[in-house]
């Protein structure tokens, strides 16, 4: 019984995975909010009804797309932000990591782009969520750095949601340039400028 069971549960997870990999593909093209169920179920080969036995509507699907398109990038977020190294170089690593992230999940990269202020409330407040979970994970991370003796908890905070928009920010220019080898340098020569900046800005926060 137990290994029937098991069977059963691989089979509705694979098929979970397939709605969300077609729902993906599909947002390629379109936003969710414009995403109808049966387009989903018609392009994984099962019958509208199976939708409901995984999402309660493509809102809930869309919720599930955010968790798995940002729950990766956690420890790149981590990397980014490590207080070991030269900063420069841990800069110049910090954008690269982005743009391997960026070629190797474009579809992902994409959607958080277009639904982070899209039509669907409860994507736009999971992907906030997630977002301010970023913006915590970098606080603590900034917080061990000897850099950071003396700053208040705001300040830290305020720190760290500068360097997660950046990463968003340059995230979207990489996925634009996705395919032009020339234009994703500059957007990398930007990316290390701007969080430079940021940098030495934050040396000088508390003189």
């Amino acid at each position: 019984m137990s290994h029937t069971l098991g069977i059963r549960q691989a089979q509705k997870q694979k098929t979970r995975q397939a709605l969300l990999d077609a729902a993906l593909e599909l947002l390629e093209e379109q936003s969710l909010s414009s995403l109808g169920l049966r387009e989903v179920t018609r392009a994984v080969g099962v019958a509208p009804t199976a939708f409901y036995r995984h999402f309660r509507s493509t809102a809930d699907l869309g919720v599930a797309l955010v968790e798995e398109a940002l729950s990766s990038l956690h420890p790149t977020i981590r990397t980014i932000v490590a207080t070991t190294g030269d900063s420069d170089e841990r800069i110049t690593d910090a954008v690269e990591l982005i743009r391997r992230h960026v070629r190797a999940h474009p579809a992902h990269v994409r959607f958080i782009a277009r639904e982070q202020h899209g039509g669907v409330q409860p994507v736009r407040e999971a992907i906030r969520s997630q977002l301010t979970l970023f913006t915590e994970e970098v606080k603590a991370e900034l917080a061990k750095d000897r850099a950071s003796g003396g700053w208040s908890d705001d300040d830290l905070l305020m720190l760290a949601g500068l360097y997660v928009d950046q990463m968003l920010v340059t995230a979207s220019l990489f996925l634009e340039a996705l395919g032009a080898e020339e234009e994703q340098q500059r957007v990398a020569l930007v990316a290390n400028r701007r969080l430079r900046l940021i940098s030495r800005g934050r040396a000088h926060w508390q003189d």
